[in-house]
Parts: C-alpha cells; structure tokens; sequence
C-alpha cells in the first residue's frame, strides 16, 4: 500500500491577508484528494493541536503542539516533523517547505514566488527562510506542483528549476456558492447595502502589486457621463497610502468607496451585484477573485500580467496593466456596450467552468504517481 504524508500544518494557523488563498487551496484539495487516489493508497494530513478539520478519506495526524503561531509551526516542520515520517513512501509539502533533514521523496506546491518579487510584504527573516528553503526544497523534491503556467515559468527562470519536473493543479472554485444568482436576491442585497443601481467592483487586499492607482487614474481619465461608481473592496494591506493619494489628488471621493474586508459567504451577491469586476494587478499566483467573478456571470476586465491571462481566456477584456488608457478604453466599453456584457457573462461561466478542484486533486495525484515512478494507471499494494 502507498503511503502519502500531507503537510498541512499551516491549516492550523487563521488565514491572514496574505495566506488566506494558500489555505482555501489546502483545504478545498484535501476534501477532494481521497475521491481522486487509487483505493489502495493511504493519505495521512499532518495537522497541528488546534486542527478540527476533517476530511473525507483522509487520516490525520495531530501534532501534541499548538503550531497555530508561524515561528512555532516551522520549528515543528523542521526539527520535529522529520522524525515521524518513516511510515510515509511520499512527502507533500503543501505550502512552499519541506523539512531539511527530510529522507523521504518528496512533492513540494508552490503558490508564487512573491516574497522574491515584492520582498517588503515579508519581514527580513521570513523573506529569507523563504527563499532559501523554498528553492532548496524544489531542488531536492522529485517533482514540484505550480497552481498555473506563470509560477511554473517563474519557478524555472528564478529558481532554475528544470521545467520537465513541475507539474500543474490549477485551482477550482465552490460551484454551490459561486454561481449567477436569482434577481430577486441581488436587489434585496443591493437594497440592504445602498448599492447603486451599476457600478464596478474591485476585489483584493489594497497592496502595491494590485495596482490600483492605474485603475484610479484611468477611472479619473473617464468623463462623469461614462463612469459608474467604482467599489474598492478589501482590507489593507501593505504601502496602500498611493491609492487614498489618487483618490484625493483626482478628487474621486463622492465617486469611489472603499469598504474594507467582505464577509466570505457575501461574495457571491456582490460580484452578481457589480455590473463589472476590474482588477489590475500586475502579480498573481493565480487570480482566485477573477474566477469567482466569472463563476458568477460577471463581466471581467483584467491585467494581461502574469498568470491573470490563464484564468481570464477570451471570456473577459485583458489590458496591459500599465497603460491608462488602454483602461480608459475598456472602462468605457464596459459602461456603453450592452452586448460585450451579455455575451461576457455567458463565456466566463463557460470559462470558470474548465477549472475545478476534482481536477486539482487529480492533477496532484498524477504528480504523486510521476514522483514514485508509477503507471497512470497502476496503483501499488
């Protein structure tokens, strides 16, 4: 019987600003792993104390610490971890490290390579475990899972990590949740909240790589006539003060809100309540919130940056992130063309539809498979 040991310690932890994708990535792969294995292997989740997740198919196994805190998980992975592994044929790092003194083969998910990129969102010293542990751990790793083409590219060209030996297990997102919802909903939703009749939505942590100040200055660049109210939403997060900047110097504050967090389970009612989602980041590992709009038949204009292209397809308009006015022009296409809407709702629920986490576990359980050397279609016993 083959043997998967699954890291995911970092479950334990509350999702903060930065983490909170990497947790619904562990999470949503766990609950759909067991269904996607071959009945013959065995899967153990290694969790901390506070762990009460259970997943279907799925032994864990508890750690007698508490490593909610991130130092108190690391040194638990690294010193700890090693020493109860001998029972496992495969090792899955979910989160970016395996332990050093691992002797096990071993798979290792990356996410992004950010804290390389836009080094400041970290502190010095975890900027620096990253790094270094980081590349060590997908050199060592017989393979290394990226969740799109732009971290597997990133990976090969930053951290030199051959291309044949990373695989892909793109995300999927919650069908029951995120879907076009019934109109009725949506405007007793807009009603409860004050919404205006149209407006765009911007959903993110307000950070320098999502680039909001380009959104500010091309929504600035529209006349009064061909813009709708725009909704900044989402908790702040690092140097955030070049938005409230534009905003001030553009004299934008009667027409552009910033809420702050959203409640997760509202989501769904305000991308159905938003006539379009706007997001102009320069930098994703994927871009979960560009799929959860289209899931939701919401029109999507979006970077053509990174890997936002993978998610978006044809289904929305892609603009260099960069160029106000090649915003400027999409804005107000947007707000003047009713069947570029139309038929953008229909192609991105099309589009979300290519992505799943049923296909995510398979396309994990086929890295297993390449790590141990096996048929993809024989499973050991």
């Amino acid at each position: 019987m083959t043997h998967i040991g699954l890291n995911a310690h970092l479950l334990s932890g509350q999702a903060s600003y930065r983490s909170a994708g990497i947790h619904g990535y562990i999470y949503h792969t766990l609950a759909h792993l067991a269904a996607a294995a071959p009945e013959d292997w065995r899967l153990t989740a290694l969790v901390g104390a506070a762990n009460q997740q259970l997943f279907e198919g799925i032994n864990l196994r508890r750690s007698r610490y508490d490593t909610t805190a991130p130092l108190r998980r690391i040194m638990w992975e690294q010193f700890v971890q090693p020493a109860q592994l001998s029972s496992f044929d495969l090792y899955h790092a979910l989160a970016f490290v395996s332990p050093l003194l691992l002797s096990k083969p071993s798979v290792v998910t990356v996410y992004d390579l950010s804290f390389v990129h836009y080094p400041q969102v970290l502190s010095g010293a975890r900027r620096l475990y990253l790094r270094l542990f980081t590349a060590l751990s997908c050199r060592r790793a017989r393979r290394v899972v990226a969740i799109s083409q732009s971290t597997a590219r990133d990976l090969a060209e930053t951290l030199s990590i051959p291309a044949d030996k990373i695989d892909l297990a793109l995300p999927g997102y919650d069908t029951e949740h995120y879907k076009p919802l019934p109109a009725a909903d949506v405007a007793a939703f807009r009603a409860a909240r004050h919404l205006p009749p149209r407006f765009w939505l911007f959903l993110g942590t307000l950070e320098p790589r999502k680039n909001l100040p380009t959104l500010l200055e091309a929504y600035a660049a529209l006349s009064p006539a061909d813009r709708l109210p725009l909704i900044l939403a989402g908790g702040k997060g690092w140097d955030y003060d070049a938005i409230f900047s534009t905003i001030s110097r553009y004299n934008l504050g009667n027409a552009v809100t910033l809420p702050g967090y959203l409640p997760i389970d509202e989501l769904p009612l305000w991308y159905n309540a938003a006539e379009a989602f706007v997001y102009p980041s320069v930098f994703e590992g994927f871009g979960l919130p560009v799929l959860e709009a289209l899931a939701c038949g919401t029109p999507v204009i979006a970077s053509d940056a990174s890997s936002l292209p993978e998610v978006v397809g044809k289904a929305g308009l892609s603009v260099p992130p960069h160029t106000v006015s090649a915003w400027v022009d999409a804005l107000r296409r947007a707000a003047a063309d009713d069947s570029w809407r139309a038929e953008a709702r229909e192609r991105g629920i099309e589009q979300a539809a290519r992505f799943s986490w049923q296909h995510t576990a398979q396309a994990t359980v086929a890295s297993y498979r390449r790590a141990l050397n096996l048929s993809p279609s024989v499973s050991t016993m």
